[in-house]
Parts: structure tokens; sequence; C-alpha cells
């Protein structure tokens, strides 16, 4: 390895808090922050603030937006959390440092009320299972043991800590929030730093599919089947044609996808359905994909001024852009991967269909690399593990 004095040292102290950092994930991962839920989302959010403000953040919490009301599984007057954002400026004013922007979500896929529900360690110490253990519980804790142990051997350093509550879910409450850090952080000729875990191999995400999400409604005219079947417009029977048309929208070899599910339509079957709906989700590469995708989405709706049943309207929102790899990301990427060599570490490139925070912050002109997080796998499952020496080797590569 080709480390400074001040580099091995780093590296020692954080060898040094493996049990440490093990017991902190230990308690994030039993409070269930699943499901927006309000409780354990503000106290992991305090956990975490308090020990950012002791190395010297100010903190602000910034309301959340709301979310877009089609959207599937939206709650009217559900809790809409807020987004923390906790800044350090460097103390001494001389030499500014590039600040970083290091972004984690609070949220986890989980249900609260399942019995997945606790860090459990394997019998040969290797690997734990646990809701959030690796999306994103341990890419936290990795975080904050990185930047104590920094302030530990006195670098003044600049960085911004974005922790939102609602990232499994599209981000729509701390998206504003997002992105007006990101666009400081850049403006100052910084970086962007996310969590989430690595790939399966350790591979380090520097190209992402951008999503989007829409809602396909159909209107009918409501009728009795036997009695005046004639007079009744179905909904369903709209809705599928639409849902057929959608389905060849699709074009994978171009990054263009194209999902439905789930669908809602009609209440009994003696009725001819007045109300059907069916929600969906897109996948693309680039800006031109995704317009090709909403032209094909938006055609789908009968005209605004039509009058006549049935009705089909198309509500959508492609929130989340596409994240290429551009030259100031890759080269990024790239002193990653030189520090991941001086560490004796693997860290190849790859690509995803996945989104994540780092599509919203690159997009607001922030360079950005987002899987800085542990290793694992098992992401959004009752089987979600860690890689416990993960904890120690990510933490050494952040910091």
């Amino acid at each position: 390895m080709n480390l400074t004095q001040q580099e091995q040292r780093i590296c020692t102290i954080i060898r040094a808090r493996a049990g440490a950092m093990l017991s902190d994930l230990r308690m994030h991962v039993g409070l269930p922050t699943g499901f927006n839920n309000k409780g354990p989302l503000d106290q992991t959010r305090y956990h975490l603030t308090a020990r950012l403000q002791r190395l010297g953040a100010a903190t602000e919490l910034l309301p959340g937006d709301p979310k877009p009301e089609w959207l599937y599984g939206v709650e009217p007057g559900g809790y809409v959390p807020p987004t923390a954002v906790c800044r350090r400026r460097p103390r001494r004013s001389a030499s500014v440092p590039v600040p970083v922007l290091i972004s984690g979500h609070l949220d986890t896929v989980h249900n609260p009320g399942s019995p997945f529900k606790s860090l459990t360690v394997a019998a040969d110490g290797k690997t734990a299972t646990g809701p959030g253990c690796v999306d994103m519980k341990g890419g936290l804790v990795i975080a904050l043991t990185a930047l104590e142990v920094l302030e530990e051997i006195g670098l003044d350093l600049a960085w911004t800590v974005v922790l939102n509550s609602d990232e499994e879910t599209g981000s729509y409450h701390s998206e504003t929030a997002l992105r007006k850090e990101g666009q400081r952080v850049a403006a100052e000729g910084g970086v962007g730093l996310v969590l989430e875990p690595a790939l399966p191999d350790g591979s380090l995400v520097v190209e992402r599919l951008g999503s989007g999400q829409f809602m396909i409604e159909a209107r009918g005219r409501a009728a009795h089947v036997g009695r005046d079947f004639e007079h009744g417009v179905s909904a369903v029977t709209a809705l599928a044609e639409r849902l057929v048309a959608a389905a060849r929208l699709p074009f994978p070899s171009r990054g263009r996808i194209v999902n439905v599910g789930p669908l809602e339509g009609g209440m009994a079957t003696n009725v001819v359905p007045d109300r059907a709906r069916a929600w969906g989700n897109v996948r693309f590469p680039s800006p031109q994909i995704a317009d090709e995708l909403a032209e094909g989405l938006d055609a789908l709706a009968t005209p605004p001024t039509s009058e006549s049943l049935p009705r089909v309207t198309v509500h959508r929102s492609f929130n989340r852009p596409a994240k290429p790899l551009t030259p100031a990301t890759r080269a990024l990427a790239e002193a990653a991967w030189s520090v991941a060599e001086s560490l004796g570490q693997r860290l190849p490139f790859g690509k995803t269909g996945g989104v994540c925070d780092g599509n919203i912050l690159q997009d607001a002109g922030l360079p950005t690399i987002d899987t800085l997080g542990v290793r694992g796998g098992g992401l959004h499952t009752p089987q979600e593990w860690i890689e416990i020496a993960s904890l120690v080797e990510r933490c050494q590569l952040l910091a």
C-alpha cells in the first residue's frame, strides 16, 4: 500500500472502531424506519444530527414538499418528513478545501410490523442480516465514523451531510432540498458522495438510468349489467385498450422501459365500471428517451376538452433524471479507484437501471458518485445482509 503517515493513522483508528460501528449498526437497524414510520425516522435523524453538530455542523431542518396525490400508495394527511442539512465550514479561512456533499437516506422499504426487525450476526461472524443493514444504515454508520475520525486527527474540512427520509419512495418530499444543496456545493467547486451500497462485487456505479412514475385513469358510466348494460361505458375496457398501447412503448435495447402495475377497476362483476386506474414506472438513459416516453404516454389520453365517454387522463412525474457518466463524474470515480488501489481494495466500475438521490444531485450540476456504502445483498428482501468486514474497509475508503 502507498499511504501517507496520516492516511495510515486514519486507517488504524477506523480499524479500532470496528466493534463500535457494529454496535451502532445494530442500534440503527433496530429503529424501524420503513413505511414512513415517523417516530423511528425522527429518532434516527436526531441521533445522526446530534453527532454531526458535535463536529461543528450547523443543522437546518427543511420542510418537505407534498407528493402528487395520484401516486400509488399516497395516504392523504400522511407524515411529510423534513430533510436535515448539516453544514460544517472550515474554522481556518486561509485555506478552504474542496467542499463535499454526503447524501444518505434514513428510510427503508421494510414493514415495521414484520418479524424482520433486528440485526442478527451469523455464527461465523462474517455477515449479518437485518432490515436496512446495507441499504443504507451501514452507509450512514461509516459516514459518521469517517467524519469523526477526520475531526479527531485535526483535518479542517468543508462538508455538508444531507439526510432525507423518503428516498425509497421517490424523494418527492426532499427533492427541492437535494437540488438546492447540490447546486450550492457545485457552485463552490465541490463533489457529491452518496452512501448507497456497493454492487455485489464491490463495484462503484458510474451510470444510472432515469426513472419516472405515471398513472392512467379512465372514467366511464356505471350501469347495471342485466338491466341497463347498453347505457354503461366501461372504464376497465378503456383502460385495457390504453395498456395494450402502453405495452408497445418499451424499447429495451435503447434503454426505454415501461412497466405497469398495480391495477384497479370496478366494484362488482354485475356493474359496468365507471372508473379504472393503472400505475406504472418508466426508465430511460437520456432526456431524449424520456421525452419519447412522455410523448407516448400523453398520447394515451383523450383530449382535455372532450366531454364524451370514456375519458382517459394521464398523470406523470419524471423526477429522477438519468445519470450518465460525465467527464467530471469519471474524474471523481477515478480518484476513488486510486484511493481503493492504495488501500489494497478492488473498485471496478459498473452501471445499473436503478435510481437514487445521486441522479438528482448530478442533474443539479454536482459531480457525484453514489455507491460508496457497504457491501452486502438481498436489498429490499427479508434476507438483506451485510458483509461485516466492509464496515471497516468502506469506512477507510470513504474517509
